[in-house]
């Protein structure tokens, strides 16, 4: 692993240590997984944002999909 040095606010390595307290996991453990997860959902994201500029992809008309979802009984 590679050590990283970041400078954060006060009020943020507090919440970091309330959570590592309540999960009881160091803070660096709780650090590396907000990180995690924020490269995960960056990711979902670009993924999203690439599948709405596809022309490709069809335009579905919601009002027509709920319809057919709720008429599906």
């Amino acid at each position: 692993m590679t050590q990283v040095n970041a400078w954060l606010p006060d009020s943020m390595v507090e919440e970091f240590d309330s959570a590592a307290s309540h999960l009881r996991r160091s803070r660096a453990d709780v650090i590396r997984h907000a990180i995690d997860q924020y490269l995960e959902d960056s990711g979902d994201i670009s993924v999203a944002i690439d599948r709405l500029g596809d022309p490709a992809d069809p335009v579905l008309d919601w009002s027509r999909v709920r319809r057919e979802l709720l008429d599906s009984d």
